[in-house]
């Protein structure tokens, strides 16, 4: 391998341009391999790119270098090299150096582009096609990158060039040149797709943190460039028909964007982020009809433009077409019609099969726009949407596209009802259960056994739908424009409270077959619609039997009722034919509480078909199962606890079932299936149904009261998953959930946020704070910052040197070693940055990208080497050189000289840890399944901590909306963190709170965080000190026990990682030295003697009408508040019942 190193310098040594064609191909295939060619790195820099070739050798040696890692000095010879090739007088070679402008590292572009600005704007100017075709390709990639921007936010000559630039590439879009056109197009648009999606720099791993400058940059690169396009469409549109058939695709995006933009006002709020008046902002109110009216017209000769390609035989542009034609008809102004000619289309394709790579994409855009359409094509399509989402491979997009359509569908039905209220005719169609109108479908819906996933999916985002459509419409500011779909959800749920429940008792009338499925153990689907169930039932108070007009329902009520009452009926009847004794227990405790018992013929008590009786005979086949050994062990006890709950809430309502259930209950207390707590339970429960059957008049109505609670789900970690049908529920909610909170409350973009005048800026995520980690008479200054990437599982660590020397550093290498679970993307154990020609005060950044592969402790050590004085040029390696002129001598060699740097000074500097925190993701639950996950969690730690804040009385901000509570200043930073604010609970005379936090780690190990305090005051209060200690007991639970043993491993570094600082950690022993002061303190003053003091002695000069009584005078004993006292008060009788209790602990012991 060495020899053939050998021959591949020597070929580029030469000035054969065939040979160093040759040598360069086979550096290429070694490198394609796996072989490491870096060692011919430095031949190919200075053989070929640093000094003439052709332009094929060129574009050779610009592919060596990309395949490998280069040196500071390295780089500065290629950019040396691609600044002499722009005035190379063959533009192909300029066009080989221009195309290499993406592949230099950020560090050194900010340089290179204000060096070399002038050359590059002559390039996109020149009038070689070629040419001009590089610079503008180059420049398209190149300025719409992440790290441009944080350039261009730094830089304000860079931000001129940049703009200029883009300016430049906006008129090539009328270029002359097909292939310069396409291109310039294909810019515009990557960067409109860049600032609304940010998809080039994901794929690209940026971690570069949005800020206010950032966003406005890129706002106003786009407000500019979608001017222009506004300004010339007619002429953009007219070159755009030009173009050849495979170009015109790349003309459709960046129109459609920049006519969208400006018709939606999006340009507006664009240029006020940006502080720039411009040309849309300068109307007045008096214009604004016309303004309007010509928006509308623009939207209109675009979609004129776009429309008769929607019958090209290419599948690709149809798809571009109509995908792009459908954002348009969402603009105001737009009209169905242009939705329904796309969607058409779109369906077509799916039909002929032709666009097979873009089905996911064709079915997502088709679900998400069907509220564009009319009322009579949406009814049309449901049945149809419903097969070919049954068809989608990959479960997030089937999840979205349910979503979607079950949206639209609850709007028809609520739009159609409303209509239909008011005397319209509609029609048929609109109701729920068309979607069920599949022969297939309807098949699996009914049977009782099936395999497919579909179903359950179906009836789950159809029910979490409902719930959603149950929450108020509140019109945020801040959100995009509502769409008619939201419209006419709002519009049916206006006008009277249950008018949501119409459609919700819809959805369970057509679902009910779905309790009678066997899922092979999963049951996420049927617990959603029992969910639903138990909360129409609460809303419209079954258990008291239909209400009547003369009592003040209305008809609509009534007839709700009556339908409600019917199903639970039904599904009593269902109850034999329920597949699982977990659904047969659920849907008894979803009719326990709300049936009519009432209601019920006494002349039916012996018949096996009364809804009692069957009640009666499903409980005792819960409560004498046995069939199911397996799962009895997790499921049966919560199912008997049911049970007994539903026996009491039966008997305590209706004698006839307090009679059936005690003889139930007699025969399961006394069988070997009970244990001892359902023993005991068995018993409470026969005692209430045994009193009430006495004292009929004086039953406690909470016996039986109604709390219209479903207490079944699936919040359990993945980990202590026992079975797998747990699992695949576990996974189906996460799905639907995601997916319906996406589609209900999308989220809102950057430029929204900053561009609405109740939104602070500070929306947006601050940056990292630097840390310095050198010290203050170091010759090089150095601080870092790191950004994480969660996704990625991968730290960058942002380094930034300045020489403090008044001399000019010529060479400093900078070394970065890993401690812990930190990797290399390219595997070595260490990386090296050279940075070359540091000037005094002259600041150079550098970055570091490392993967984290577990939870653990780990940080990064860099070390400086810099070499202050340059030593003489030394011999280098001999090189074989064939000369051209005399090639009878054959090859000579030559000596290469390179600079010695002289010794190096090394510079440790403090290794830059990475916290703990920054490994953990929020984790958002609710309050019950957070308490319902706590007591399952096996690792648990415990320790304490302690600040102290100012006392004083607690102020009220932003007119008495928010309580600011001052003995909580010390947790304040844990907002900021990665934590999930569970629940608080805030002892505002204690002055003490409970604080609950929910996190998980990268990898999905659950982290829970409870937090308890208690104020103390201080010893010295009596001299003045008005400050307090407040203690707080913090307690960690985690589903992995490695994760807490990293945090126990140095308990203060994670208070001052979660606590920026302000919290220290309190051992047992000081704990337990303070109780004992406290204690004696208080015992020394119960001692103390009462002294009595004598009255003060009658003057006989007391002239009074009262002798020896002067008026009062303020006492100067105390100055505490009223609050104060009783504070004080409250917390000396926490402390006697505090030391009671370790009294009554020690003579117990």
């Amino acid at each position: 391998m060495d020899h053939q190193f050998s021959l591949i310098r020597t070929d580029l040594s030469s000035n054969d341009g065939m040979r160093q064609a040759q040598a360069l191909l086979q550096a290429l295939q070694l490198a394609a391999s796996g072989t490491d060619i870096s060692s011919l790195s430095r031949a190919a820099c200075e053989e070929i790119i640093a000094s003439p070739a052709s332009a094929v050798c060129k574009k050779l040696a610009f592919d060596l270098v990309r395949t490998t890692r280069l040196t500071a000095d390295q780089w500065e010879t290629v950019c040396s090299g691609i600044k002499s090739d722009f005035d190379f007088p063959d533009p192909d070679v300029t066009a080989a150096a221009v195309s290499f402008l993406a592949a230099i590292p950020t560090w050194r572009l900010g340089k290179f582009i204000t060096d070399s600005s002038k050359e590059i704007s002559n390039c996109i100017g020149s009038d070689s096609e070629n040419l001009r075709h590089a610079s503008i390709e180059t420049l398209g990639c190149l300025l719409a990158r992440d790290d441009i921007v944080t350039l261009c936010e730094s830089s304000g000559p860079v931000l001129d060039r940049v703009s200029t630039w883009w300016s430049q590439i906006g008129l090539k879009m009328l270029d002359p040149s097909d292939v310069v056109c396409r291109y310039a197009f294909e810019g515009i648009g990557r960067l409109f797709s860049e600032f609304s999606s940010k998809r080039m720099s994901t794929l690209a791993g940026d971690t570069i943190v949005a800020t206010e400058a950032s966003v406005a940059i890129r706002a106003h690169w786009v407000a500019s460039m979608c001017t222009f396009v506004w300004e010339k469409r007619d002429l953009l549109m007219a070159r755009s028909r030009v173009l050849p058939f495979e170009s015109f695709r790349a003309t459709i995006f960046p129109l459609v964007y920049a006519i969208k933009a400006v018709a939606t006002g999006m340009v507006e709020e664009m240029q006020a982020l940006f502080g720039n008046d411009g040309r849309f902002s300068s109307y007045r109110d008096d214009n604004k009809q016309f303004v309007n009216a010509e928006r509308i017209l623009g939207v209109s000769d675009v979609v004129s433009h776009l429309v008769p390609f929607l019958s090209s035989l290419d599948p690709s542009l149809v798809y571009d077409v109509g995908i792009n034609l459908l954002s348009l008809a969402d603009v105001p102004g737009g009209k169905p019609e242009w939705a329904s000619a796309s969607i058409m289309s779109l369906l077509t394709l799916w039909d002929r099969q032709d666009f097979n790579a873009g089905r996911e994409s064709i079915v997502r855009a088709v679900v998400e726009n069907l509220q564009l359409l009319d009322l009579h094509m949406q009814v049309s399509l449901f049945k149809r949407l419903l097969v070919m989402v049954r068809n989608l491979r990959a479960e997030a997009d089937r999840m979205h596209a349910l979503a979607c359509i079950c949206r639209t569908a609850l709007s028809v039905d609520l739009f159609a009802k409303e209509s239909a209220r008011r005397g319209q005719k509609l029609p048929q169609g609109t109701d729920i259960a068309s979607l069920f109108e599949d022969p297939k479908i309807k098949e699996e819906l009914t049977s009782s056994s099936g395999s497919s996933l579909f179903r359950e999916e179906l009836v789950a985002c159809l029910v979490e739908s409902c719930f959603q459509l149950s929450l108020p419409f509140l019109k945020d500011k801040t959100a995009r424009s509502e769409s008619r779909v939201l419209g006419a959800l709002a519009y049916g749920t206006a006008h009277e409270m249950h008018s949501w429940t119409q459609s919700a008792l819809e959805v369970v009338e057509v679902c009910r077959p779905c309790v009678r499925w066997d899922c092979d153990g999963r049951t996420y689907a049927m617990d959603c619609y029992l969910k639903l169930l138990v909360r129409l039932c609460h809303v419209y108070d079954t258990r008291g039997g239909v209400k009547k007009v003369k009592d003040g329902a209305s008809p609509e009520q009534v007839l709700n009722e009556t339908r409600l009452q019917t199903l639970q009926r039904q599904l009593a009847k269902d109850l034999p034919e329920v597949a699982t004794p977990r659904i047969r227990a659920r849907l008894i405790w979803a009719l326990a509480e709300h049936f009519d018992l009432d209601g019920l013929d006494p002349l039916l008590a012996d018949d096996p078909e009364d809804p009692l009786n069957i009640l009666i005979s499903s409980m005792h086949k819960v409560l004498f199962n046995v069939d199911s050994p397996l799962s009895a062990a997790a499921n049966r006890p919560q199912d008997v606890q049911a049970m007994l709950l539903c026996a009491q809430h039966l008997g305590s309502r209706y004698p006839r079932a307090s009679q059936g259930l005690a003889k139930e209950l007699e025969d399961f207390r006394s069988s070997t299936l009970a244990d001892s707590v359902n023993k005991h339970q068995c018993r409470l429960v026969l005692q209430i149904l045994k009193y009430i059957s006495k004292h009929p008049e004086s039953r406690w109505v909470g016996t039986a009261a109604a709390t219209g609670d479903y207490p079944f789900s699936h919040h359990k970690l993945s980990v202590q998953y026992f079975e797998a049908s747990a699992a695949q529920d576990r996974k189906l909610e996460y799905l639907v959930h995601k997916a319906v909170q996406e589609l209900w409350k999308p989220a809102v973009s950057e430029l929204t946020l900053l561009a609405s005048k109740e939104t602070s800026p500070s929306v947006l995520r601050p940056p990292p704070a630097a840390q310095t980690l050198s010290g203050s008479s170091d010759p090089c200054y150095v601080e870092a910052y790191h950004l994480s990437d969660p996704h990625e599982k991968r730290l960058t660590l942002h380094l930034k040197v300045i020489n403090m020397t008044e001399l000019e550093l010529n060479r400093v290498d900078v070394r970065v070693g890993l401690v812990g679970a930190l990797r290399f993307m390219d595997g070595s154990l260490q990386a090296v940055r050279q940075l070359l020609n540091l000037s005094s005060q002259d600041p150079i950044q550098s970055s570091v990208t490392v993967s984290v592969s577990r939870f653990e402790r780990c940080s990064l050590c860099v070390q400086l080497l810099y070499y202050p004085y340059a030593g003489s040029a030394g011999s280098g390696h001999d090189e074989i050189d064939f000369g051209e002129d005399d090639t009878s001598s054959g090859p000579r060699l030559r000596k290469t000289l390179k600079p010695d740097y002289g010794e190096p000074i090394i510079l440790r500097c403090k290794p830059y840890k990475i916290p703990l925190v920054e490994l953990l993701l929020p984790h958002k639950c609710s309050p019950v399944e957070f308490f319902r996950l706590w007591p399952s969690l096996p690792a648990i730690f415990e320790f304490t901590g302690a600040y102290k804040y100012e006392g004083g009385v607690p102020k009220t901000v932003n007119g008495g909306a928010a309580w600011k509570s001052p003995f909580l200043a010390g947790l304040k930073a844990l907002s900021s963190k990665p934590f999930h604010r569970v629940a608080s609970h805030i002892l505002r005379t204690m002055a003490g709170f409970q604080l609950c936090y929910a996190a998980q780690t990268w990898y999905g190990d659950f982290v829970g965080m409870l937090v308890f305090g208690a104020s103390e005051v201080s010893a010295n209060v009596d001299l003045g000190d008005d400050s307090h200690t407040m203690v707080c007991k913090f307690i960690l639970r985690a589903s992995t026990a490695s994760v807490l043993d990293d945090i126990a491993e140095d308990l203060q570094q994670w208070l001052d990682d979660i606590t920026d600082g302000e919290l220290k950690v309190v051992s047992e022993e000081t704990l337990q030295e303070s109780e004992a002061q406290k204690l004696k303190r208080s015992i020394e003053l119960s001692m103390l003697p009462k002294v009595t003091l004598a009255p003060p002695p009658v003057k006989s000069d007391d002239d009074s009408l009262l002798p020896g009584i002067q008026p009062a005078e303020p006492s100067t004993l105390t100055t505490f508040s009223p609050e104060e006292i009783e504070h004080k008060a409250l917390q000396s009788a926490v402390l006697q019942e505090w030391n009671l209790f370790h009294l009554e602990q020690t003579v117990g012991a």
